[in-house]
C-alpha cells in the first residue's frame, strides 16, 4: 500500500473515532502535553505507544517531539499495514499482542522507556492481563518514567455511570460529530480495499484475545499501584473520558 492511500484511510478511521469520542483530538494533545513534560530534560526520549491501532497517537507524539524515538506495537495486521505504509518515517511498529506474556520481548527498545502512552486500546485486553500489562510496562520504564492511558475509565456505580454516558452523548451532538462514519462502516470499507486484502486475510487467522473491561478509575489505580507506580491520578477528564497518569 502506498502512503497516501494509507494516510487516507486513517484520516478515515480519525473521522469514524470521533463519531464515540468527541473530544479526541484534545485527549491526544492532553497526552502530549504529558509527555513533552516528562521527557523536558531528555536529549532523546523514548516513547512506547500501546495498542497503537494505525499510528493515530504515536505519530501526533513524534511529530510534536521530533528528537523522540517512537516505538507503536499492536496486534491488529489491517491496523498496522495502514501504520507502517503511512508513517515509517515517523514511526517504528511492531506486530506483538499485548494480551500474550511477554509481549515486550519484541520491542527491541535501545534503553529504558520515558513515557508509555496508550488511547482507547487497554480496555480490549481480557480482565486477567491488564494488570500484567500494567506490570511488564513498569518494568520496561526508567525511574520516573510515565504511563499515560487515554480512554473510556466508566464509574462503578450505576447512576454516575449513566450520567458521565449523557455527558459524552450531550457533548457528541454539541460539536456535531454523530452522523460521522460509524465502526462497522469503516470496517466494512476498509475490506474492500484491493490494497489489504493481505492484511485481511492475515487478520482472520489470528483469534483475538479481547473483551470490554468497563472499569473505572478506582479499578486501574488499585492495579498500577499493584504493577509497581508510586503516583496515580487523573490529569484530564470529560464524563468518562479520562486521562490518567502513573508515575514509576
Amino acid at each position: 500500500m502506498d502512503a497516501n492511500t494509507a494516510r487516507t484511510w486513517v484520516q478515515r478511521w480519525d473521522h469514524q473515532q470521533e463519531r464515540y469520542i468527541a473530544d479526541r483530538e484534545e485527549r491526544f494533545t492532553v497526552i502530549g502535553d504529558v509527555v513533552a513534560a516528562v521527557v523536558a530534560d531528555a536529549a532523546e526520549p523514548l516513547v512506547l505507544d500501546l495498542g497503537c491501532g494505525p499510528g493515530s497517537l504515536a505519530t501526533r507524539v513524534a511529530r510534536r517531539l521530533p528528537k523522540a524515538t517512537v516505538v507503536g506495537v499492536d496486534q491488529d495486521p489491517v491496523l498496522l499495514t495502514l501504520a507502517q505504509s503511512g508513517f515509517a518515517d515517523l514511526v517504528r511498529f511492531v506486530d506483538a499482542d499485548l494480551a500474550e506474556p511477554g509481549w515486550s520481548a519484541a520491542l527491541d527498545l535501545p534503553g529504558p522507556v520515558d513515557v508509555a502512552v496508550s488511547t482507547t486500546a487497554l480496555h480490549w485486553l481480557p480482565e486477567d492481563r491488564l494488570g500484567e500489562v500494567y506490570a511488564e510496562t513498569a518494568r520496561l520504564l526508567r525511574p520516573g518514567g510515565t504511563l499515560v492511558n487515554g480512554d473510556n475509565l466508566y464509574d462503578d456505580q450505576p447512576t454516575i455511570h449513566r450520567l458521565e454516558t449523557a455527558v459524552l452523548d450531550a457533548r457528541a451532538e454539541r460539536v456535531g460529530v454523530t452522523d460521522n462514519e460509524d465502526w462497522t462502516s469503516w470496517w466494512d470499507a476498509a475490506a474492500e480495499e484491493p490494497a489489504l486484502a493481505e492484511a485481511f486475510a492475515e487478520r482472520a487467522k489470528r483469534v483475538p484475545r479481547h473483551g470490554t473491561t468497563e472499569w473505572g478509575v478506582r479499578k486501574h489505580e488499585e492495579l498500577l499501584r499493584a504493577a509497581g507506580f508510586s503516583e496515580v491520578g487523573t490529569v484530564w477528564r470529560s464524563g468518562n473520558d479520562v486521562v490518567l497518569v502513573a508515575v514509576k
